[in-house]
């Protein structure tokens, strides 16, 4: 990745790193030990790149140490950005001894093909590609580092995969409408998007991929939109997943901060008490915290809403996410003036994560492109890079998330995480790769189907 654009400072930041970026090892992880569960050798090699606060690891290990595996030991290697530190991931690399052993080498994602000595069984990849894309060139730096997987992995070898969920179609230009009512989204759409179009890495540069934006049925510029006024936004579906997406991590990282008032339980035991799991209706555990600038009458409204529990408060999680909004609307207007700790925390937001794209390819055209690339990399065996199972290709829902995205916009779309196991397949094994082939028609479209026949004939 581009270290002038990377926010390593933020990024490494110990309550970003080994709390707010710590979360999800078992999502994060299962992919890895599904992987390794495949792998014939006794002692495999895995590598995970960008490790952050280990929780994958630790999810790994206390995987192997059940017994569940088949394998003595596994030697794992960590690839993670220079500079960056983390204490749990050192507890993390601790706790993977007691049932392999664990390197960690510092580089970029890109350079993998200098950093790892001998090509190994399986690689992990969390929450990255997204990154790499945005920090290490765009498509050219994401199609670069598909075509050096397959020199660092065995024939055979495993790429476990696992980052944000696009949208449900072919293409993340195809336009779409979406309405904004609520202050605190006007507000942020009216700060985020137009400094995200202007700075960040992004694909919607095309004349089709203007942002139109009307309230009272006349066209206003998304810069000037009043927050009195609903906004009417046309625009390609895959910028209304930035601004969602965007919105979410911008009001976690509001709510870790404590400058709303009021500081949730994100992780642990006390944030997974559900009211009902499927539908992600939860009961939030806070504590308040002594913001100033926030007004005292939001302050005794959040303290009536809710009950006293131990040292902490509860409160239904709908109220919760009511009175967050309206908290984070007084906010960005505050740090739009400039005001004092809202502008500051507003800039650390936009710094380490606010110029991300974190959608680069919809789930048929990153299989697309993973097959394609895969097959012009320099190996003398040519291999390709395909999920071999309907299973190898999941879906993680944020329940929680899409309820409340639910309550704030007419038609959202859906916050996910998605999870593809791909097999460095030779492409001499025919077997293999006609089940592939198979596999992959549940997920691409005929183009794509016909890309990835092309790619893998050629050359015959």
């Amino acid at each position: 990745m581009n270290g002038s654009k990377f926010a390593t400072e933020s990024k490494t930041d110990a309550g970003y790193l080994d709390v707010a970026a710590n979360a999800h090892g078992e999502e994060k992880g299962f992919l890895a030990y599904q992987a390794l569960q495949r792998v014939r050798s006794d002692r495999p090699k895995a590598v995970e790149i960008g490790p952050g606060g280990g929780s994958a690891v630790i999810f790994l290990a206390s995987q192997l140490a059940t017994g569940g595996s088949t394998h003595r030991g596994v030697d794992l290697t960590l690839v993670e950005v220079p500079g960056v530190v983390s204490a749990s991931l050192n507890e993390a690399m601790t706790e993977f001894q007691k049932v392999g052993t664990v390197e960690l080498v510092s580089g970029f994602a890109q350079d993998i093909g200098t950093l790892l000595p001998e090509p190994v069984d399986v690689i992990s990849a969390s929450a990255l590609l997204h990154e790499v894309y945005s920090y290490g060139g765009g498509y050219n730096g994401l199609h670069s580092m598909i075509r050096t997987i397959p020199t660092v992995l065995r024939p055979g070898g495993l790429f476990a995969y696992r980052d944000v969920y696009a949208v449900d179609g072919t293409s993340l230009h195809e336009r779409s409408v979406q309405t904004f009512a609520a202050r605190s989204w006007i507000q942020f759409l009216r700060m985020f998007l137009p400094q995200y179009l202007r700075e960040g890495t992004h694909p919607y540069h095309g004349a089709h991929d203007e942002v139109v934006t009307r309230q009272d049925s006349r066209i206003v510029p998304v810069g000037e939109l009043a927050t009195g006024t609903a906004a009417f936004v046309s625009a390609p579906v895959g910028i209304f997943r930035e601004v969602q997406r965007h919105y979410i991590t911008f009001r976690d990282h509001i709510w870790r901060s404590g400058a709303l008032g009021f500081v949730p339980f994100l992780d642990g035991q006390m944030a997974a008490d559900w009211i009902d799991a499927r539908t992600g209706h939860k009961r939030v555990h806070y504590r308040l915290t002594d913001a100033e600038w926030l007004p005292e009458s939001q302050k005794r409204m959040m303290h009536a809403l809710s009950e006293r529990y131990g040292d902490h408060f509860t409160v239904d999680g709908d109220i919760f996410d009511e009175c967050t909004d309206i908290a984070l609307s007084q906010f960005l207007a505050t740090a739009e003036r400039g005001d004092g700790e809202c502008r500051v925390i507003w800039e650390h937001w936009t710094t380490r994560e606010g110029r991300e794209t974190y959608a680069y390819m919809t789930l048929d055209a990153l299989l697309a492109a993973f097959a394609a690339s895969s097959t012009e990399s320099s190996r003398p065996d040519r291999t390709v890079l395909m999920p071999v199972q309907v299973t190898d290709v999941t879906q993680r829902d944020r329940g929680y998330y899409n309820r409340y995205l639910r309550r704030a916009l007419p038609n959202p779309l859906r916050d996910a995480k998605q999870l593809v196991l791909f097999s460095n397949i030779p492409l001499s094994d025919s077997d293999t790769l006609g089940r592939a082939m198979d596999s992959v028609q549940h997920w691409c479209s005929h183009a794509s189907l016909a890309r990835m026949y092309a790619a893998v004939n050629s050359g015959e």
